[in-house]
C-alpha cells in the first residue's frame, strides 16, 4: 500500500492504539533474537531494521542478538569443510570455529549493523568476546542408547553454554543511544572461543539486563496446541504443563525452555513471534492482537 492509498483514519487509529504501549515501555530494555526468514528475505530484513530503529526513537532500548547457522553452513560448504551435527548442534573444531567467528562476528554482524544504521539508527556490533561480556564453558553433550549402562560424553568441540554475562558495556552503549548488536560467541578463562546458541544467549542476556521483554523470532506462527491453533497467551505454569504432556516437543522445545527460564528469572514477558510477518516486532509490542505467543509469570 502506498502513502496515497492509506486511509488517514486508519493511520490515526494505529497510532492511538500504540500510544499506551509506548508510554508503558519507554525506558525499558527489550532483547530481540533475530534469525530465520527474517534474516534472509529482503523485505523482512528491511522491516526488521526499521522496527529496531523506531523502538529506539520512542524511548525503548532494543538489544539485538543474532544467529547465522545457514550462513555458516554455506561458507563451510564453499571451503569444502564438512558439517557434522550431534543432537542438532554443529560439531565445531578449531577450523570450523574460525569460520563461525568470521561469519557471525564479521559478515552477519556487520550486515545487521549497517542495515540499522541505514535506517537511521546508531548500531554497534559486538561479540561476547568484546569486553569479555559472555563467559562461556564447553557444552557437555550426553548420549545413551538402550544397551548402554551409562551415558557417554560426546566432544563437539567449540560449542558452549553461558557461564556468566557482564552487562556493563551494553548498558553504557544503550545509555548513549547506541543499539548493541551481539553475535553469540563467548570466551572462557583461557581465551578459547565458543559458539553458543543464539536463543540461549538472548535469554541469559535478557535475565542479566533485567529486561522488560525477550522476543524470539521464529519461522512458525507461534506456539501451537494439538489442533494447530496458535496459543497467544500462556503462563509459565501452562507452558510447563504443555511440555509435560508432549504438546511442546522437538525443535521448539529448546526455544520454549529458553523463554520459560527467562520469565522465571525476572524477565517480565517472553514472546515467540512469527518472523515471517513484516514488522513482526512492532506488531507484537504495539498492537493488541500481536503476532505470536506471549509467556508471562502470571498465575
Amino acid at each position: 500500500m502506498n502513502s496515497a492509498s492509506r486511509d488517514p483514519q486508519v493511520v490515526v487509529e494505529v497510532l492511538s492504539e500504540a500510544l499506551p504501549y509506548i508510554q508503558q515501555f519507554s525506558g525499558k530494555t527489550v532483547v530481540v533474537k533475530y534469525g530465520g526468514n527474517a534474516m534472509t528475505e529482503d523485505t523482512l530484513i528491511n522491516s526488521f531494521a526499521r522496527d529496531i530503529v523506531l523502538m529506539k526513537e520512542v524511548g525503548i532500548n532494543p538489544v539485538v542478538v543474532h544467529g547465522g547457522g545457514p550462513q555458516i553452513g554455506s561458507l563451510l560448504e564453499k571451503l569444502n569443510i564438512e558439517s557434522r551435527f550431534v543432537n542438532g548442534m554443529r560439531v565445531t573444531d578449531s577450523q570450523t570455529m574460525d569460520v563461525v567467528e568470521m561469519v557471525l562476528g564479521g559478515l552477519v554482524n556487520k550486515s545487521i549493523v549497517n542495515l540499522i544504521n541505514q535506517s537511521g539508527g546508531k548500531a554497534i556490533g559486538l561479540t561476547g568476546k568484546d569486553g569479555a561480556q559472555i563467559r562461556a564453558r564447553q557444552l557437555k553433550v550426553e548420549h545413551q542408547s538402550p544397551e548402554m549402562t551409562a551415558p557417554e560424553i560426546i566432544d563437539i568441540g567449540h560449542v558452549g553454554e553461558v557461564e556468566s554475562i557482564s552487562t556493563d558495556l551494553i548498558e553504557m552503549l544503550a545509555a548513549r543511544d547506541f543499539i548493541p548488536v551481539i553475535a553469540p560467541i563467548g570466551v572462557d578463562d583461557e581465551g578459547h572461543s565458543y559458539n553458543i546458541n543464539a536463543d540461549l544467549v538472548a535469554g541469559k542476556l535478557a535475565e542479566a539486563l533485567n529486561a522488560e521483554k525477550l522476543m524470539l523470532l521464529t519461522n512458525v506462527a507461534g506456539l501451537m496446541n494439538a489442533e494447530g491453533e496458535v496459543l497467544t497467551g500462556l503462563s509459565t505454569l501452562q507452558v510447563d504443563t504443555l511440555i509435560a504432556d508432549g504438546t511442546i516437543y522437538g525443535g521448539m522445545l529448546p526455544k520454549i525452555r529458553c523463554a520459560l527460564d527467562a520469565v522465571k528469572n525476572g524477565v517480565n514477558s517472553a514472546h515467540i513471534i512469527d518472523g515471517r510477518v513484516p514488522h513482526a516486532v512492532l506488531l507484537e509490542i504495539f498492537t493488541n492482537a500481536g503476532v505470536g505467543t506471549l509467556i508471562t509469570d502470571a498465575s
